[in-house]
């Protein structure tokens, strides 16, 4: 089974376009409504739907990063900083991810791209 995505709110839509014309599933925030939620929200949501969250927000991550020490679940989150990288990288990195590794492996991680 492939790895689905769950888009942060500040992720460039220019990702998500890319990566759905190559295949891969993602949902937006903004998509499923949660625009204006906060990121434990967010977080409980995508573990409730089973997908990884991408994030390029520095908050986010150390939110999941406190959820890991405190033994809380969550589907996985995976950063890429917003300087230095091109949309083409995180494309490339965030596709292979969805195709080469199983929702199961990422259970609890938080990733950092590009790989």
């Amino acid at each position: 089974m492939a790895v689905s995505f769950y888009m942060d709110v500040h992720v460039p839509r220019a990702i998500t376009e890319q990566l759905r014309r190559r295949g891969v599933d993602v949902l937006t925030a903004i998509e499923d409504g949660a625009r204006e939620w906060t990121d434990d929200a967010l977080l409980e949501r995508a573990r409730e739907l089973g997908r990884v969250v991408f994030t390029q927000d520095c908050g986010f991550r150390a939110l999941a990063e406190h959820w890991q020490r405190a033994g809380r679940s969550f589907a996985g989150v995976l950063f890429g900083r917003q300087t230095g990288v091109t949309v083409g990288q995180f494309v490339m990195d965030l596709e292979l991810i969805a195709r080469a590794s199983e929702p199961e492996e990422w259970l609890d991680v938080v990733g950092y791209i590009p790989l």
